[in-house]
């Protein structure tokens, strides 16, 4: 306890004397400590408790947006399916995240390769490895911390993609679709960035994911839906019908769990507790999304001749999703632009992709992947670092959306031609909670009576 109180006070102390930039530099210089007595007891310790601790604070803040996603996509959808909704959000989370500790992980982080494909292994970091290590900092102490966080960040990527083909999907078929795309396919592309990979290489630059998480799940959806088909009655030769989710207190309840999950999402992408970046970003994601939702209420109201909840809350998420790759390196003004642009772009989005009848329930296509593309492309338009370039993020951008996009098309024909992806029109006309899962959301579902 005196040992734990001791930490505590070295490190408020050493806050007030050293960032946690400082920290890092530090630590790669420090002399290597043959194990973690012998660390613990270092002056440098305490700053990196905090860093730690940070991290694994964000980690579980990026957790809540899952739960966000799934109030979102529950709240937008018909009621009957519901179950469907939940019991896809349970089955990404929990794959997702065993599939990265034994093979993504090691496979988007293998060290300097700077290629297009790693082969990672299964667990081949193991606790002893990381106890036994003599380096303080790179390899020392950050490993299960880091795994978690960027754990969270994988699964993301299918949870945005169960949204675009909900009420329709065979849940058989999505289950196969969720584990390739977040076990094998996102490490694949997260590698080209944050694995030091042939786009950081370049000098392709996306602070938390605009492209290497949204992008990749937005144009995932897209793939899926193409192959998958709007839900029955949602295009008519009368024209486009609406087909209203059952809870807007439910999808505005997930949309700001989504927003309190984002300031992990970013803030913890600083990968220290630097107090004044992990602040600005703070600042940058609050204003991004702000403006997105102003900016979506605004274009919905002008143009659509209603102030639409529905828009407003994807503007919220567009604005978000638009932030995200220049959270650390564009000013407050420009964190308002991208956010504003972004909601202008995500209701003429969700408006274009119901005209050309691909029926996304949630808007996931135009806030992930449309959106995700901007905020990403606005980097080297807004940076404040001139070595952003603009035709870099271009390239970055577009290579990571096509990868997931042929992936996912490739995947998804597979699975039709073998063993089917849409549920028959009499099992969509019931609900898929009754039939696939035996058990309805409420006690007033279709089929208690």
């Amino acid at each position: 306890m005196n040992k734990t109180r001791n930490i505590i006070k070295m490190a408020v102390a050493g806050g007030l004397a050293l960032t946690a930039g400082d920290f890092l530099l530090l630590a790669q210089d420090a002399p290597a400590y043959a194990d973690y007595d012998a660390f613990s007891s270092s002056p440098g310790f305490p700053i990196f408790t905090v860093n730690n601790l940070w991290i694994c604070i964000s980690a579980a803040l990026v957790f809540i947006m899952h739960l966000g996603f799934a109030s979102l996509e529950a709240g937008l959808t018909q009621q009957k399916n519901t179950v469907n909704i939940l019991f896809k959000n349970v089955w990404i989370l929990s794959t997702g995240v065993l599939l990265y500790a034994m093979w993504g992980f090691n496979a988007m982080y293998p060290g300097d390769f700077n290629e297009f494909f790693s082969p990672g292994s299964w667990f081949a970091q193991s606790l002893d490895d990381v106890s036994q290590t003599t380096d303080a900092y790179n390899a020392g102490y950050t490993w299960w911390g880091d795994f978690v966080f960027q754990a969270m960040f994988a699964a993301t990527g299918a949870t945005i993609v169960s949204g675009a083909v909900a009420e329709r999907i065979k849940l058989s078929s999505f289950m196969i679709f969720a584990v390739l795309l977040v076990g094998f396919a996102y490490p694949i592309t997260g590698s080209w960035k944050w694995g030091a990979g042939w786009l950081d290489d370049r000098g392709f630059y996306d602070f938390a994911g605009s492209s290497v998480v949204h992008a990749f799940g937005g144009f995932a959806a897209l793939a899926a839906v193409l192959v998958l088909g709007p839900r029955s009655g949602k295009f008519t030769t009368q024209g486009i019908k609406p087909i209203p989710g059952h809870s807007m207190p439910l999808a505005t309840i997930g949309v700001f769990l989504l927003w309190l999950g984002w300031y992990g999402f970013n803030g913890g992408s600083v990968l220290s507790a630097d107090p004044k970046l992990v602040s600005f970003v703070f600042v940058t994601t609050t204003l991004g999304a702000c403006a997105g939702a102003v900016a979506a209420i605004a274009a919905a109201w002008i143009f659509l001749k209603k102030p639409d909840l529905s828009m407003a809350l994807n503007g919220i998420l567009a604005g978000l999703v638009g932030i995200t790759a220049g959270a650390d390196t564009v000013s407050e003004f420009s964190a308002i632009l991208m956010g504003g642009v972004s909601g202008v772009i995500v209701v003429f989005a969700i408006v274009f992709f119901d005209k050309v009848k691909i029926d996304d329930p949630v808007g996931a296509i135009s806030v992930h992947g449309v959106c995700g593309i901007w905020g990403t492309i606005a980097v080297g338009i807004f940076s404040t670092n001139p070595d952003h370039s603009l035709v870099e993020q271009v390239i970055g951008t577009l290579s990571i959306g096509a990868f997931a996009f042929i992936f996912s098309f490739i995947v998804m024909m597979i699975l039709k031609a073998t063993m089917g992806v849409r549920v028959s029109e009499e099992l969509e006309e019931s609900g898929l909670d009754i039939e696939e899962h035996g058990a309805p959301a409420y006690t007033h579902s279709p089929g208690m009576d």
